[in-house]
């Protein structure tokens, strides 16, 4: 049951709320660990987490309480101020979703700082984010858990000189000197209270968050402990949580969104998470169990991206009791507005879309949970945070504040939000005006104080001068019957620059063509330059690691496709040309073409030839 709050329905009950003063509402808390630990005061044997290992809705859970929770954060914590680290040092960890990512992660910010990573990346990427962030310790599955993480975090620990431990979950932890068992570090410590001296100040970095990033090393975003306790408790208001409520957290914890919304917002006030499985909604035993999940734990709330709606579409929902679900969040990409509808339709179920990125620790803004709730808008601004769209010139600089219903660039500032990067480098253009934040989307807010995005500046089509925003394609082909999923891309052209192109995967037993999704989407496209001048059908479309559609892989291959059109009339008389089209450091994109045979060097005169008129860098190497 939710706490009596306020309704939430337009900016002026935001701005009622923010009538009083946020330190009011939010100053009795200095940091992450106490949010948790006045929760344990209040109800020390009520259920924290839920962790089911299968998925399934049959099994039974393991269960932690409040009580038991704290503890393993205290012990967490001591057992990594033994360890060595300090306020400036860091934590990484290396983890799906256990039992034991929660105390690691909140015992890492009560000690020092927190460094969660994602385990899918390479053992490069790892090690350079690890390294970066000054890890001190690193917490990583053991081989009973995932071989593969195992695997990576062995490397780290032979490429860090600077990590003085590793804590394995599960495994044989006396295999390697450094190596420590886990469960048997903080067993060894006390747990109820702290055995080193520390006093946190809000203003204390509690974590470094990684973005995503497709080239170089990620950005590491600070976190502070005031922004993550402000964060949790404007999701916890706006979201309307009680100590009754029932979350399920099905997105990886070293996600904002995780460890956010499904995670210290719900220990604000006491409500329970439900961790089904170690990969969440990744689990194909999660989905097919869903509905069921929901009805056996009585959820109330789940977060998730359009490729989890789309598959939930899939599950049968006859005979199950969703009446203790509220509605579903909904972000990191804009949801189609016929897969909304249909969800909505077909479950029954409210959904809230939101916006939130790293730099804001999580949520920015959210469609309102008691007012009209605006389909294919992001929603208004979270209480305490500013927003708006703004005009940028060329090289980033403020040119003014966008009017009503104009496209520009979206800015935020306020309490969630970085002061910056760990690399100074990182912030150059980050900020204008020193405080607000330039997100890189695209969006315009209309009279009633809601958002739209309409593409990031970097996805935005652009063709002979001509801005298209995708979304106007994918939403267009996903209300086909036939698809499930639509990706809509641009594609280097000799002429315009870029043409818009897509790719779709269809539902099982989909049956549409190529040519029939073609003449579906001109019919429905009024945008004629935005009608896609191809439409590929692929088994599934590239994912990151929390379901979002990952569009640079769709703009490479795209650009492959074409660039190997257009040099195949060259490929006669024995000679082979490949291309490669990918990431590059320096410039974002690369193609690099390999044109071997008796005539190589003749041939590839024409090829460069061919490849100049077009938008791509590319390498051109001969081999005989």
């Amino acid at each position: 049951m939710a706490l009596d709050r306020p309704p939430l329905r337009n900016l002026a009950d935001i701005e009622a709320l923010e009538k009083v003063p946020l330190d009011d509402r939010i100053g009795q808390f200095r940091s992450t660990f106490d949010v948790i630990r006045a929760s344990a005061e209040r109800h020390p044997d009520k259920a924290a987490l839920h962790f089911i290992p299968n998925g399934t809705a049959d099994e039974e859970p393991v269960t932690l309480s409040y009580g038991d929770l704290t503890r393993k954060i205290f012990q967490a914590a001591n057992a990594f101020a033994g360890l060595g680290v300090g306020p400036e040092d860091s934590v990484s960890f290396l983890m799906p979703n256990l039992p034991e990512t929660h105390p690691t992660l909140w015992g890492a910010e009560t000690a020092g700082i927190v460094n969660p990573i994602n385990p899918l990346l390479e053992v490069d990427a790892i090690s350079d984010i690890a390294d970066a962030a000054g890890a001190v310790v690193l917490v990583a599955a053991g081989p009973t858990v995932s071989e593969e993480i195992w695997d990576k975090a062995r490397e780290v620990h032979n490429r860090l000189p600077n990590l003085k431990a590793v804590l394995q979950i599960g495994g044989q932890a006396n295999e390697a000197p450094g190596i420590i068992d886990f469960d048997s570090a903080l067993e060894a410590q006390p747990g109820d209270r702290l055995v080193f001296d520390r006093r946190i100040d809000p203003d204390d970095t509690a974590a470094w968050f990684h973005t995503g990033g497709t080239t170089g090393l990620p950005k590491l975003a600070r976190h502070t402990h005031g922004a993550e306790v402000y964060n949790a408790w404007v999701l916890a208001e706006i979201e309307d949580h009680g100590p009754d409520d029932v979350l399920m957290c099905g997105l990886p914890l070293f996600h904002v969104n995780a460890v956010m919304v499904t995670g210290l917002a719900p220990f604000m006030v006491g409500a329970t998470v439900l961790l089904p499985s170690t990969m969440g909604f990744r689990d194909p035993n999660v989905i097919s169990h869903f509905w069921r999940l929901i009805e056996r734990y009585r959820v109330c709330l789940f977060s998730g991206v359009p490729t989890l709606y789309a598959s939930l579409l899939q599950v049968p929902v006859e005979g199950c009791d969703l009446s203790s679900l509220r509605y579903g969040i909904c972000g990191a990409a804009p949801m189609p507005v016929e897969l909304f509808k249909e969800f909505e339709d077909r479950t029954g179920l409210r959904i809230l879309e939101g916006y939130g990125l790293t730099e804001s620790v999580c949520v920015a803004s959210l469609n309102p949970r008691d007012g009209e709730r605006r389909v294919g808008s992001i929603g208004m601004r979270i209480p305490y945070q500013e927003m708006k769209s703004v005009r940028l010139n060329t090289d980033g600089g403020y040119l003014g504040d966008c009017e009503l219903d104009e496209i520009g660039t979206v800015v935020i500032r306020g309490p969630n939000v970085l002061t910056g990067y760990k690399r100074s480098s990182d912030n150059r253009g980050a900020f204008i005006d020193d405080d607000w934040f330039v997100t890189g989307d695209l969006g315009r807010m209309d009279g009633e104080g809601y958002f739209w995005l309409t593409g990031r500046s970097k996805d935005v089509i652009i063709r002979g001068g001509h801005n298209i925003d995708p979304a106007v394609i994918d939403d267009a082909l996903v209300s086909h019957p036939d698809v499930a999923l639509a990706a809509a891309v641009g594609r280097p052209d000799s002429y315009a620059g870029e043409l818009p192109v897509a790719f779709v995967t269809l539902i099982p037993g989909g049956r549409a063509t190529p040519d029939e999704l073609m003449a579906y989407a001109a019919d429905k496209i009024t945008e004629r330059a935005a009608v896609p001048k191809s439409i590929h059908i692929l088994p599934e479309l590239p994912l990151t690691a929390v379901g979002k559609i990952f569009k640079p892989a769709l703009r490479w291959r795209a650009a492959q496709m074409i660039l190997e059109d257009a040099l195949a009339p060259l490929g006669e008389g024995g000679v082979k040309i490949t291309v490669e089209v990918g990431p590059h450091e320096r410039h974002g994109t690369l193609a690099r073409v390999t044109v071997s045979g008796a005539d190589a060097s003749g041939v590839s005169e024409k090829a460069r030839e061919i490849l100049g008129p077009y938008p791509v860098p590319f390498k051109l190497e001969t081999s005989c």
